[in-house]
């Protein structure tokens, strides 16, 4: 499997396949990886359509370099903003998951000119103070005696450290209102108990544009990676391509 080699000499690993553009590439949610049920359904997506694809780890995450504790937004975000200019080429389509969907939006206000549409998969920008809210006082103590702690969610346990949180409040993008006049298609599972499902419409009132659009799904989770919902997925890319 290829890696890009950033300029601290860490690995980042991807897999792109070649085809037309605009490209389109996934982004994964926190703590997980690129080999996920949406990553490898919108590879064939876009071996179908013969369109350029590209699913990466960032740092601390699958096969890159490094311990997820070590990271944060700002790092991540990095690792997104070095895909798009060292292996895409072309216009591209950002796809982003969960916490994939901040990176996302953080990128497309970097690299805008290079990114033509965007759709998010119960995107989560700015988790962080709902995050830090959640923690029992007692990890709050801990985090701020020890600088970290470790956390356990949904059957995962990791490190978070203290940077993680302070670097997470520096990258908010909800805080004050942007430009996107290209498309953005939010989609969310209305039985998602990860993202709560009214987030996309905190999103959009911060988004001023005239191609932005929530689809709710009924049955869906935090997932998304059903049938119906993969199906979905490609139907918002599909929209996007037309556009």
């Amino acid at each position: 499997m290829p890696y890009f080699i950033n300029k601290k000499k860490e690995r980042i690993h991807y897999k792109s396949i070649k085809g037309k553009w605009p490209g389109i590439i996934f982004i994964h949610g926190l703590n997980s990886d690129m080999s996920g049920q949406k990553a490898l359904s919108l590879e064939k997506f876009a071996k179908r359509n013969k369109l350029r694809f590209i699913r990466f780890e960032c740092r601390g995450h699958g096969k890159s370099d490094g311990k997820f504790e070590d990271f944060t937004i700002s790092d991540w975000k990095k690792d997104l903003i070095d895909i798009i200019d060292n292996i895409a080429k072309g216009p591209q389509i950002l796809v982003g998951s969960s916490m994939g969907g901040w990176l996302m939006f953080l990128a497309a206000k970097s690299r805008s000119r290079r990114i033509v549409g965007l759709v998010g998969l119960a995107a989560a920008p700015d988790y962080i103070d709902e995050f830090y809210k959640k923690l029992p006082f007692k990890k709050k103590k801990e985090m701020n005696k020890r600088g970290i702690i470790k956390y356990s969610s949904y059957g995962f346990s990791y490190l978070i450290k203290k940077k993680y949180i302070i670097d997470g409040r520096k990258n908010k993008i909800l805080n004050k209102e942007f430009k996107w006049n290209k498309p953005l298609i939010l989609i969310q599972g209305l039985k998602d108990n990860v993202v709560t499902p009214d987030l996309p419409e905190k999103i959009v009132k911060k988004i001023k544009g005239n191609q932005i659009q929530i689809k709710l799904l009924k049955n869906s989770d935090h997932r998304l990676s059903e049938p119906f919902d993969l199906n979905i997925i490609n139907e918002s890319i599909k929209s996007i391509i037309k556009n």
